[in-house]
């Protein structure tokens, strides 16, 4: 007797990712020998892409695969730069390890900030978020300590004998400034490369599934048994980590600190939606190719003065309007190529097996 079993596989990698794995294996290791190739201007730009990248990456999670439309991460930037200044000036920290409590301490903010803000749906999400952000801000302000409403800047020596400037002055000849700039271009490199490696593996997980249910249909993924509450809290959560971190790695480089300039509305929210948008809300490759785009645009356009601004809008609209998914939605529509693709295709069929049965079988 012959039977037709199917045989199904389930496979998430194409051949243009499997591609861009050596691709990504060779960028990394020529990104982390640009400290020795290029220019100390250079590195300032590429910390300046990667901790874009890393903010960008944090707020398509957040939207695009949970559903979380927030006007308001820049809290997390700000609240974590100022918990790094606060570690380092009150209590002597190193700044290096003091980035990290600064990521610590941004997820104890975000569980009230959770708390609050889950209760309101779609625009008043939106809004409660920059509220939260906006009282966050003046809080902060009054912290005498760290300068008030004005801000302050971290101690000279803080950042010239932080963990790793002197080995990398000793082993590799660098001035204090150098090697300040080129570690934490090493740090940022680090954090945008765990930001996507950690976004990419919880999306080809069962919880990544989850998480896709809840952003196309709450109500349909809570019938079939999947928490809402608790996959959008624990990516909440990640991300306030993940853009504590940057927000504190930010303002290390910067080494000055203002309200005002922690919070800013345009350069942490703002821009990091227009680098979504321009590039593909919902798809990792998107944000990769917005904040390249976005940093191009900055470089040619801000001679233009506010001119600048209303061409990134004008921009943003067009794209809005002619390509929904964005640039890469439409190039990857048209070619049907993924570098990181977490869509699971069902591939295979019936495999024929030949069974004999009967008393001589």
């Amino acid at each position: 007797m012959t039977m037709a079993i199917p045989s199904f596989t389930v496979e998430t990698r194409t051949r243009a990712s499997a591609l861009s794995t050596i691709a990504v294996i060779a960028l990394l290791l020529l990104a982390l020998a640009a400290p020795f190739i290029v220019s100390r201007g250079v590195i300032q730009d590429l910390f300046f892409i990667l901790t874009m990248l890393v903010l960008a990456q944090n707020w398509n999670l957040l939207a695009g695969y949970a559903g979380l439309i927030s006007v308001g991460q820049q809290v997390f930037v700000g609240f974590g730069a100022y918990m790094m200044f606060g570690c380092v000036i009150l209590f002597g920290v190193d700044p290096v390890a003091a980035i990290l409590i600064a990521g610590v301490l941004s997820i104890a903010l975000a569980i009230p900030t959770a708390f609050f803000t889950f209760r309101l749906y779609g625009p008043y999400f939106a809004i409660g978020t920059w509220v939260v952000a906006e009282v966050v801000r003046l809080l902060l302000a009054q912290w005498k300590a760290l300068g008030g409403g004005t801000g302050t800047s971290l101690p000279r020596d803080a950042t010239r004998e932080m963990m790793g400037v002197g080995t990398m002055r000793d082993l590799f000849g660098m001035k204090a400034s150098e090697a300040g700039d080129a570690l934490t271009y090493w740090l940022a490199l680090i954090l945008a490369v765990a930001t996507i490696g950690f976004i990419y593996r919880l999306l080809r997980s069962k919880q990544g599934l989850g998480l896709a249910a809840v952003r196309d249909n709450e109500q349909a993924a809570r019938a079939v048994g999947v928490d809402a509450r608790r996959m959008k809290t624990l990516v909440y959560l990640a991300t306030a980590f993940m853009t504590g971190i940057a927000g504190a790695l930010i303002y290390l480089q910067k080494a000055r600190i203002s309200p005002d300039a922690a919070f800013s509305v345009t350069d942490w929210t703002a821009y990091v939606i227009f680098i979504v948008v321009i590039g593909g809300i919902g798809t990792i490759e998107g944000p990769i190719l917005g904040v390249i785009i976005f940093f191009l645009l900055q470089n040619l356009l801000a001679d233009y003065g506010s001119w600048y601004l209303l061409m990134l809008g004008l921009l943003g609209i067009a794209i809005m309007l002619f390509a929904p998914r964005g640039l890469w939605g439409l190039f990857s529509g048209r070619t049907g190529i993924q570098l990181f693709p977490v869509r699971r295709v069902l591939k295979g069929g019936p495999l024929n097996l030949t069974h004999r049965g009967g008393p001589h079988g």
